[in-house]
């Protein structure tokens, strides 16, 4: 699989005014987007995407699966991580190679992600302001790939202020680091159309974590 020299390049210079935001622009080149596509949905199958509910019972607008010996889920019970699928209660598939390597080449964490959050974004979702904190390690980076209709992203300051929008593209990368792991961070909208790569439509959206929990 191809991806454009995550290792050696510079990330791109954004004004977010959140300091440790990290962004490669199209760090996976067309044929590793491609690729990693495939790769995601063939993995699917064995972890068939799903509309979770927040803990007040509302739905997500986006589809979500997982990877790797953990999963984030949500129901009535709360935010967690868990070892399977809570509808199929099947273990999670695993990791692709290529994010464990992209993980290690770019965000400078001496632990592997143990979590794969796969969300998918078609007919209108999107993904309201919100943190990553249902970590045991709140100090360990989220590494996020943005594969096909391109999105508006926005990300401000953990304890509010101004936020900041950017459109992200499919193949490119972006890390939460340092002061911006609890940056409060969402998908405003997708913008429909935009690209071919995914089957029937839609954004793929990979969210490498360390969750440090025992899967057990």
């Amino acid at each position: 699989m191809s991806v454009r020299s995550a290792t050696t390049r510079t990330p791109a210079e954004v004004d977010t005014a959140v300091e440790g935001f990290r962004l490669w622009p199209a760090a996976f080149d067309a044929a590793g987007q491609a690729a990693l596509v495939a790769d995601v949905f063939a993995r699917l199958r064995d972890a068939p995407p799903y509309r979770p509910i927040t803990p007040g019972g509302r739905p997500f607008s986006v589809e979500m699966s997982n990877f790797g010996p953990l999963g984030w889920v949500s129901d009535r019970a709360g935010y967690r991580y868990q070892a399977t699928h809570p509808e199929t209660g099947r273990a999670w598939p695993a990791i692709p190679d290529v994010l464990l390597d992209l993980w290690r080449d770019t965000v400078n964490w001496p632990e592997p992600p143990d979590a794969c959050l796969v969300n998918l974004y078609r007919d209108g979702a999107r993904m309201g302001l919100h943190q990553d904190r249902d970590e045991a390690d709140l100090g360990a980076p989220v590494l996020s790939v943005s594969l096909g209709d391109a999105a508006v992203f926005r990300i401000g300051p953990a304890r509010g202020g101004r936020t900041t929008s950017l459109r992200l593209n499919s193949g490119d990368v972006c890390a939460l680091t340092g002061p911006a792991r609890l940056a409060r961070h969402g998908i405003d909208r997708v913008l429909a159309g935009s690209s071919r790569l995914i089957p029937g439509g839609g954004r793929l959206n990979l969210t490498l974590r360390r969750a440090g929990f025992s899967p057990g």
